[in-house]
């Protein structure tokens, strides 16, 4: 059974199949010609994977972020980012990571994030000294903190699929999408001093003025949507639509930056980025109920426990292997599927499942921008249109930073669970 769910959805991702085909059809042979299992079962499975009322987030946020990037919201964060960051080294490229996280935190969506700062900011990290490497490398990179930064689409989906607290995943986010953001920051100004990258002459004081009252409501949003979860007002669900809500209102009647038709579009757009998030979902669902009625994890669990191994073994051996498989598969699916897979072996030799949720989205969000197949990659080269090859350079010294964050988050517990207590 191993065989048809593993091999064959691996060799078909090679031929370029899209993923959620990949793992269908290794499912319907292993339903078909392993298991001799009723074909009425695929339906059953796929569909009733889909009826969680949590999943109503994804769509939700998924429009709030493409709200953000149409409004005109995230060209005020970033011109805020810009003004606050003028006489700090490297503070164009500091910009760049502080409105990535500040994106992260209305949307949590990386592939947004890339494109909207790599529109707005790419030509002046270039014209500044960064050099178009750099610059790409950074912004592609960048984007994947709003993957750990609450709130994040991957935290709802790992939640569902190893059945933990979402909010407590979002909190937990916080302090980790902190560190990656001030490592990446640190890196940038000391590259900055070494290749005499110029600073801003002086801070204007009235550009700060004027950027923060241009950017309060967008500010405000966050604010609202994360403390509204926080303090039990809604659920994540019920924070996403709120989003959507808030984001429309000051768009058309704080900002005036959108109108009905604009509105549409944008719901347009996030319908069907929304059906290939929750095809994926459908899909995966069926191989890891599969995978589960098998017994394959419990077995799992068994042969680890029996090898004995350490929590520090463990941990060096999940990055290893997520890091691996994140250069391949989005985080969505690699959620999905090793979640439930996992999970249990954490349990197992000591590990709180909410911090391996933050250690597993780290490694996920890493992979977004790591060859060969990040997808941040394809986005920030539709915008630069640099090559492949100009692009994996430019990242790579920033995959070491993200690689450093991991190590520091992994083995200090403390940076997810101090403000979300282990269970």
């Amino acid at each position: 059974m191993i065989g048809t769910l593993a091999a064959v959805p691996a060799v078909l991702l090679v031929l370029g199949t899209p993923v959620f085909l990949a793992f269908l059809t290794g499912a319907v042979i292993t339903v078909a010609l392993v298991l001799n299992l009723p074909p009425l079962l695929l339906h059953q499975v796929i569909f009733g994977g889909l009826d969680n009322y949590a999943l109503l987030a994804v769509p939700f946020f998924i429009f709030a972020g493409e709200l953000m990037s149409v409004s005109g919201i995230a060209s005020r964060l970033i011109a805020l980012a810009v003004a606050l960051t003028g006489r700090v080294p490297g503070g164009l490229g500091v910009a760049s990571v502080g409105a990535s996280a500040a994106m992260g935190a209305i949307s949590g969506s990386s592939v947004a994030a890339v494109a909207a700062l790599g529109k707005s900011l790419y030509p002046k990290l270039k014209s500044s000294g960064y050099g178009a490497e750099r610059s790409a490398g950074l912004l592609a990179s960048a984007g994947a903190i709003d993957i750990v930064i609450p709130p994040s689409i991957a935290m709802i989906l790992y939640g569902l699929a190893a059945e933990q607290s979402i909010p407590k995943l979002f909190i937990a986010g916080i302090l980790p999408g902190l560190v990656i953001a001030f490592l990446m920051a640190a890196f940038v100004m000391i590259v900055a001093v070494r290749k005499d990258i110029p600073k801003a002459s002086r801070i204007d004081g009235h550009l700060i003025v004027k950027t923060a009252r241009e950017a309060f409501w967008a500010l405000l949003m966050p604010v609202v949507v994360l403390g509204g979860i926080y303090n039990g007002w809604f659920s994540p669900t019920e924070a996403g639509g709120f989003a959507c809500l808030y984001a429309i209102i000051v768009a058309m009647f704080v900002y005036r930056s959108m109108g009905v038709s604009d509105v549409i579009n944008a719901a347009a757009r996030a319908a069907i980025l929304s059906a290939k998030v929750l095809i994926i979902v459908a899909t995966a669902g069926l191989v890891t109920w599969l995978l589960t009625t098998q017994g394959v994890p419990q077995a799992i669990v068994g042969w680890m426990q029996a090898l004995d191994m350490s929590t520090i073994g463990f941990l060096i051996s999940v990055n290893a292997l997520l890091l691996l498989i994140g250069c391949f598969l989005d985080p969505t699916s690699a959620i999905l599927v090793l979640a439930p897979l996992l999970v249990p072996i954490a349990v197992a030799v000591g590990v709180d499942p909410i911090h391996f949720g933050i250690i597993m989205t780290v490694n996920l969000a890493i992979g977004m921008f790591t060859p060969p197949f990040g997808l941040n990659i394809f986005v920030a080269q539709s915008v630069t249109g640099l090559p492949s090859h100009r692009l994996y350079r430019g990242v790579l010294p920033f995959v070491a930073v993200q690689i450093i964050a991991l190590l520091v988050i992994t083995y200090v517990p403390a940076i997810s669970l101090s403000l979300a207590p282990p269970l």
